[in-house]
Order: C-alpha cells, then sequence, then structure tokens
C-alpha cells in the first residue's frame, strides 16, 4: 500500500469505533498466515485477537482455503427462499450434532448482532403466537450482545458504547452483574436480585439472555456456572425461554465446546457466529428448540417473519462446514488447556504491577484489568513495535489467540502484555 492509499483511509474509510476527525492510526495488512499478520513494510505481528476472536485454526488455512475454491467453481450465491443446497445442509447437519440435544432447527443469518436480532424476535413470535405477548427480556448489567438496535437494547445500558441511544431503545430488565467469579465458591445471595427481578416481571418476560460464564466485550468477565443452572431452573419453573448468547464463547474458547457445558444445561434459543466461520466468511446460526419453531410456526403468521438476503449463503456454510470438521478432527481441547496453562504461568505474576486490577484466564482467553484506561493510540503502536497484534479497549488488555499458536508466539504476545503494564505512560488517569 501507498502513502497516498493511507490518506485515502484516513479520509474516506470509516473504521470501527472510530472517529472521522482524529482517527486512530491503521496499520496496513498485506497477508496473513498462521498465527502471523504481515504487514505493508514487511513486519510480522503474532496476532493475539484471532481477528476479533474467530480465526481459530489461524490464518491462510489450506483445508478452509480449498473449501472455498471447491464452492465457488459451483456457485458463490442462491437466494435461501424455496431453495436448498448442499453447503447448508452439511453446515446444519454438523450444527444440530455439535450443540445441546433440544436444539435441532437452525436459522441461518449473516453476523453476531442479527443472530441475536433472530433469536429476541424469535421469543417475541413464539409468545405472540400463544396468545400472550411479551415484549420484555431480562438480562445481566455488563453484557454486550451486538450493535444493532435490537442487540443494543438488551447490552448493559450505561455502558460507554451504547449509552448515546438511552431513550431510542426498549426498556428491557437488568438484573446485576454476577458477582460470583468463575473460580469462586458459590455465593447464594448473589443471585437473589436476579430471582427478585424475575419474580417481579414473570409475566412480562419473554426470554432471558445471557452470555454464558464469560461476559465478553462489555467487560471480559468470568461468572459462576452456577448461575446458569439456577436459571435455567428458574426459566423452567416460569415458562420463560432462555437465550445463550454463545457468539464469543462458542467453539472451544472456554474449554468447552460450548460455555453452557460448564453448567450442564441447554438454553431454547442458542446464537452462534463468530469462530463459527473460521475467521473466513461473514456467517452466524441461531438454533432453537424443535417446541420454539413449531410453536412459531403454528401462530398467526404461519412462519418465522425473518429473511436476510444472504442466509445461507453457500460460500460462507461451505468454508463453515470445513472449519467444523476441522475442529473436530483436531485436538482443540489439549490446544486451549495449553494456552489456558501459558496464560496463567505468564500473565498471573502481573498482578503485582501497579497498574493492574485484576488478572483473569478461562481457556483461551486471557484478561489483564488495568486500574485507568488504556491510551488506544499510544498502546497499540507499542505493540507493533513489539511485533504483536492487541487491541485493547477500556481498561481492558486481553489474550483471545488463535488455538493454533505456538509456546513461543504466545510467550510473544504476553511480554508485550507485561511490557506495557509497567509503563504508566499508556494509562490515562
Amino acid at each position: 500500500m501507498t502513502p497516498a492509499d493511507l490518506t485515502f483511509d484516513q479520509q474516506h474509510i470509516w473504521h470501527p469505533y472510530t472517529s472521522m476527525t482524529r482517527p486512530l492510526p491503521v496499520y496496513p495488512v498485506v497477508s496473513a498466515a498462521g498465527c502471523e499478520l504481515q504487514l505493508a513494510d514487511g513486519r510480522l505481528l503474532v496476532d493475539g485477537m484471532s481477528s476479533w476472536w474467530a480465526a481459530i485454526h489461524g490464518y491462510h488455512h489450506p483445508r478452509l482455503n480449498q473449501a472455498m475454491k471447491n464452492q465457488i467453481d459451483r456457485m458463490s450465491h442462491v437466494m435461501f427462499g424455496g431453495i436448498t443446497h448442499p453447503p447448508a445442509v452439511a453446515l446444519c447437519q454438523k450444527l444440530v450434532a455439535m450443540t445441546p440435544d433440544p436444539l435441532e432447527c437452525v436459522f441461518l443469518a449473516d453476523s453476531g448482532s442479527v443472530a441475536v436480532e433472530v433469536a429476541m424476535k424469535m421469543a417475541l413470535q413464539y409468545w405472540h403466537a400463544k396468545g400472550q405477548p411479551r415484549q420484555r427480556f431480562l438480562t445481566f448489567r455488563n453484557g454486550y450482545h451486538g450493535d444493532t438496535f435490537g442487540a443494543m437494547s438488551i447490552c448493559d445500558p450505561d455502558n460507554s458504547m451504547h449509552s448515546l441511544w438511552q431513550g431510542y431503545l426498549p426498556e428491557h430488565l437488568f438484573a446485576p452483574a454476577p458477582q460470583c467469579g468463575f473460580e469462586d465458591d458459590w455465593d447464594e445471595m448473589d443471585i437473589v436480585p436476579f430471582a427478585r427481578l424475575m419474580a417481579a416481571h414473570r409475566q412480562e418476560i419473554a426470554a432471558v439472555i445471557l452470555e454464558p460464564v464469560v461476559q465478553g466485550a462489555g467487560g471480559m468477565r468470568f461468572y459462576h456456572p452456577e448461575w446458569l443452572r439456577r436459571i435455567r431452573k428458574m426459566c423452567d419453573r416460569e415458562g420463560i425461554l432462555l437465550i445463550a448468547d454463545e457468539i464469543a464463547t462458542g467453539f472451544g474458547r472456554t474449554g468447552k465446546l460450548f460455555a453452557c457445558e460448564h453448567a450442564g444445561i441447554a438454553p431454547d434459543i442458542m446464537c452462534l457466529g463468530k469462530a463459527l466461520t473460521g475467521g473466513t466468511m461473514t456467517l452466524s446460526a441461531t438454533i432453537a428448540t424443535r417446541d420454539v419453531a413449531e410453536t412459531i410456526s403454528n401462530g398467526e403468521a404461519g412462519c418465522f417473519m425473518h429473511g436476510p438476503t444472504f442466509m445461507g449463503n453457500p460460500l460462507a456454510c461451505a468454508v463453515a462446514a470445513e472449519s467444523l470438521s476441522l475442529l473436530e478432527e483436531s485436538h482443540w481441547q489439549a490446544q486451549v488447556l495449553t494456552i489456558e496453562e501459558q496464560l496463567k504461568s505468564g500473565l498471573r505474576p502481573l498482578r503485582d504491577c501497579e497498574q493492574v486490577a485484576d488478572i483473569r484466564v478461562l481457556g483461551a482467553i486471557g484478561v489483564v484489568e488495568t486500574r485507568h484506561p488504556v491510551d488506544m493510540g499510544a498502546l497499540q503502536a507499542f505493540f507493533v513495535e513489539q511485533g504483536v497484534w492487541i487491541r485493547p479497549f477500556g481498561r481492558l488488555i486481553y489474550l483471545m489467540p488463535p488455538y493454533v499458536i505456538t509456546p513461543e508466539q504466545l510467550a510473544k504476545l504476553i511480554a508485550a502484555v507485561a511490557a506495557a503494564v509497567e509503563n504508566p505512560a499508556f494509562f490515562r488517569r
């Protein structure tokens, strides 16, 4: 890329969560392979982000590339209304087989946020079909479910990403975020406010929606699996649907294939994305129980009222199905455990640093919570100088590397984080 290309980018291309008047620097990537990104100047960066948690097999994987090449010679796209095709069938067969048993009806969409919108619409239409319209959702504070309007309405209402939209969004029910950590002893009092809120509004609630075990972009917080068991029982008792947003946690990231497995529960609706794609073509899936699907289908509308143009895109389905095959055939459990152990041994000593408030590790997720917000531009530049790609935000510096990362590459990421938290210049007081 030329300097003129970068100037054009700065002046005309709007990057995520970035100002057009005070844009952060962008780094031109010209290729990617394995766990490394190559910049235009030839420098290689070890990727600690898996491209926002999606590229679990790394980049330029020959089997994923071949799956796309094979499919594009047949057809790149065809509408899904009234049509099916082998890649969609193969992918959905895998999803039904991999997800908890009650989930068996798959709705394909094109992004994680849309998967959440679909799940919410399913819950609303489910209750409409039952002749008991319900329009509210119960969730936790500190949650994050996406950037479209429905998804934003169930994100933390005071989070800086979405507080701007107060007054425009439907008002849902927010229980205090779990305080009982993943490795803590269970505290019965932790769930009392949630239980009271559900009891007070049980006739209004269409569904409980939550990120199981790991609250992602809302704070990278890990909570006790007992929460899921108790909420599943409460939802069963009250006849309320349970939606699990596994977009960030699905397909092994927490050490289980799905985070719900830490509690041994199954939701009524599950949202999947990110790692589903293997980091290639955008795709998501919302999977529901037979009861949810049939109740909606037997209602007034006679069908589920949603249909994205690129639903079931053959290219995306073909590569996603191959990515799931690759996952099934790999030793992902051992890979994630190895990453977890190295993250614990490498990051936990940083607890003694003045800038560090907390260290959290679960599966292939390592989080350093700092006492003060990071200076994004300065810290990003430092990481690039160190030969790593890490994208911090707020008071969080975190690692979610590809499962295929080597110990040497992960050590380089950890060393860069350790060096960063020793320098107060990277934090805003």
